[in-house]
């Protein structure tokens, strides 16, 4: 819903307060009350989040979530998850938004979600195709797991060398490069966009961005990623999402904050670049 753990946990921080002061003989369903008030108050969040951000230096994306050391956290949850997914779901409005995650990721009967939303059930099912039009509009068919981690490890490979062709050929037509430093040295303040394009911005940065780091194979939000790191700290995290046509989407989280919550595993050794 909110893409930040540090809001996530104020929300939770909230909802269990007002459950501490609640009149417990009021609740017939402790589940559903849990679930109404954190929701609620997630849509308040978000609202107010859209005028946050707009102090945002550069890009804005969700923060990553290491579902490496919950693998089924992961699998239950599925699309619903990924990075390119909670993108699209931050430019639908927050009831919208919440109806999508209630259904989508958690398998709320639509009488219940229209109930903690406060609508009509058919104002909720529509919500929800309302965003799964949004978010089909803007993305298309995703390949599987395997062939994502395939496009994955061979885009590091030819982007430290450089290598302009291999990078060209791994691209889609209207992939776009994002990278979330909020200001950080090195992130770009604006989206790359278009196969040619993305290809050259890569390949530009490749002995400065490469040069002395060591990459780590991690799982975030359900899907293979690659932490990259410089004498023993994390600068970021790399992960795509990909079509038939190739990656259409290069993801770079690069600001600190965002990279807390990701636990590597023993680096696999330095990089040749």
């Amino acid at each position: 819903m909110l893409g930040s753990s540090a809001d996530a946990e104020d929300i939770v921080q909230e909802v269990w307060v007002r459950w501490q002061g609640y009149d417990r003989g009021k609740v017939q369903d402790p589940p559903a009350f849990l679930a109404t008030t954190a929701t609620r108050l997630s849509i308040n969040v978000a609202q107010s989040a859209r005028s946050r951000r707009e102090t945002y230096v550069g890009p804005w994306l969700p923060e990553p979530v290491d579902t490496g050391a919950d693998p089924a956290l992961g699998a239950e949850r599925g699309e619903a998850l990924e990075l390119a997914i909670l993108l699209l779901l931050e430019r639908l409005p927050p009831t919208e938004r919440a109806a999508y995650v209630l259904r989508e990721a958690f398998d709320y009967p639509y009488s219940q979600i229209a109930d903690i939303v406060q609508v009509e059930e058919a104002n909720a099912r529509q919500l929800v195709s309302r965003a799964r039009k949004h978010i089909a509009a803007e993305r298309h068919a995703s390949v599987g797991a395997a062939q994502q981690r395939r496009l994955l490890k061979a885009f590091p490979a030819a982007a430290q060398s450089g290598d302009l062709a291999t990078l060209e050929e791994l691209l889609a037509e209207d992939v776009v490069s994002y990278s979330d430093g909020n200001g950080i040295r090195g992130a770009s303040r604006i989206p790359a966009e278009g196969r040619v394009r993305v290809a050259k911005y890569v390949a530009a940065f490749a002995t400065r961005f490469w040069t002395g780091t060591s990459l780590t194979w991690v799982e975030a939000n359900g899907q293979a990623s690659v932490l990259v790191s410089q004498d023993g700290t994390v600068i970021a995290l790399v992960t795509i999402a990909a079509t038939a046509e190739g990656i259409d989407r290069l993801m770079w989280v690069m600001n600190p904050d965002k990279l807390a919550g990701i636990s590597p595993p023993p680096p696999s050794g330095p990089s040749t670049g």
